[in-house]
């Protein structure tokens, strides 16, 4: 396998000057449903620097076309005034949660040649869900014209050996510290230190032993086209920018293999990372009768045939909750057999419409709003997750997140894509 993971040319703005603690927000397909979280970003971040101005949080996201010239705007003043650019670098980064326990990762730049986002792709980077088609274009439209990057994508490596980014944490104290902070509104503390270039050796000699089609065969009992890298979270993201990259090459021909566009900055986590907690992401629908929906429900689980048993779900609504059995399903999670049912649900009821939520806390209180019900179910386990992508291909959209949506990387670092 060629490479697919390197170093980049990473901007930051001086922290001796900005204050971190308001630079960096969290990504921007959290809270979506709850304005007030991002009311408190506003008053958080006040005047000073900071990626809210950078980015478009997807609870707002109607108003894009208003919004996106700003964002560019800011973007190019971000450039010409407040950012800094280190040249080849990546970056350790140990981030402290919400809950004090801490996630650690290898930030660099990906090359969007070997990745696709297609269900049954064979390239070494690859989607874990399915991607709604629908979603990328008004993200294009956000990258198309932007001077910079801002990467929210996470990259999982099955590394249960523990040879890629361990090894770099344990000498981690004798690296440069980039960034040193806390994260706003409970989102814990964030520790970027700068690679030498031992590290970076040490990085890229352990991943190019993992993307081996013997390492496949010894891992997963066949010898797939190696799967190196699996989205875990930024998949609608790093599909844009996918989906941007290919419009510049339609015009570029080869010279769009030079072009900065044809990478994304992310950080990469290995699956194995103690830190790393795999989270349901639960189902709210509102617009709809809940009484309705759960009738409807209950005929589809009776009218299922599948060989797959003890899946069940817990609607609840205003006036109650209800564990609801889903015996005999066909989808081996019970994510995507209550998914299959929503979607044909939403078709014939067109004022209905599914958010996605993280946390159980924020699940409920949703579904207490009038003509809203919300759905509870267990989660999947994270050892089963590149197994199932090299096997069944994409999993369900939305089946799992990992962690909390305080825990979700914060925009920090920046680059140029153009």
């Amino acid at each position: 396998m060629n490479p697919c993971f390197f170093p980049a040319d990473i901007l930051l703005p001086d922290f001796t000057r900005t204050d971190g603690s308001r630079w960096a927000v969290v990504a921007c397909d959290q809270f979506t449903s709850e304005p007030n979280y991002w009311a408190g970003a506003i008053d958080t971040v006040g005047d000073a620097p900071s990626t809210l101005r950078l980015t478009l949080p997807e609870v707002w996201l109607s108003e894009a076309e208003t919004r996106i010239p700003a964002i560019n705007a800011a973007m190019h003043d971000a450039l010409r005034d407040l950012l800094i650019c280190h040249p080849n670098r990546m970056i350790f980064l140990d981030r402290t949660q919400s809950d004090g326990t801490h996630r650690r990762g290898l930030i660099g730049a990906v090359d969007l040649e070997a990745y696709d986002y297609t269900r049954g792709a064979q390239t070494p980077i690859r989607a874990t869900e399915g991607t709604v088609l629908e979603r990328i274009p008004p993200r294009v439209a956000i990258r198309r014209d932007a001077p910079l990057e801002l990467p929210h994508v996470m990259l999982l490596i099955d590394d249960p050996d523990c040879t890629v980014i361990e090894p770099i944490f344990a000498r981690a104290n004798e690296l440069e510290v980039a960034y040193d902070f806390d994260l706003m509104l409970g989102g814990g503390h964030v520790c970027g230190r700068w690679l030498d270039d031992g590290a970076c050796r040490t990085a890229e000699t352990a991943l190019a032993k993992l993307g081996t089609v013997e390492e496949m065969e010894k891992k997963y009992g066949a010898a797939k086209a190696p799967l190196l890298f699996a989205v875990g979270d930024g998949n609608h993201s790093l599909a844009s920018a996918k989906a941007t990259y290919e419009e510049i090459k339609a015009k570029l021909g080869d010279a769009a293999l030079t072009h900065p566009a044809r990478y994304a900055l992310v950080e990469v986590v290995n699956l194995h990372d103690s830190g790393l907690n795999f989270e349901p992401i639960y189902r709210v629908v509102f617009g709809v009768d809940p009484e309705d929906l759960l009738s409807e429900l209950k005929t589809y689980a009776a009218s299922l045939n599948g060989s797959v048993e003890g899946q069940k779900t817990e609607a609840v609504w205003a006036n109650g909750s209800e564990i609801i059995p889903l015996p005999h399903a066909v989808q081996q999670l019970t994510v995507g057999t209550l998914q299959a049912f929503l979607d044909t649900y939403i078709k014939t009821h067109p004022d209905a419409e599914i958010d996605y939520i993280h946390g159980e806390s924020s699940l409920r209180t949703l579904a207490e709003r009038p003509r809203a019900i919300g759905f509870l179910f267990e989660g999947m386990e994270k050892d089963q997750l590149f197994k199932t992508v090299l096997f069944d291909g994409a999993l369900p959209r939305k089946t799992f997140s990992m962690g909390h949506a305080e825990d979700k990387r914060y925009y920090l670092e920046a680059r140029k894509i153009r």
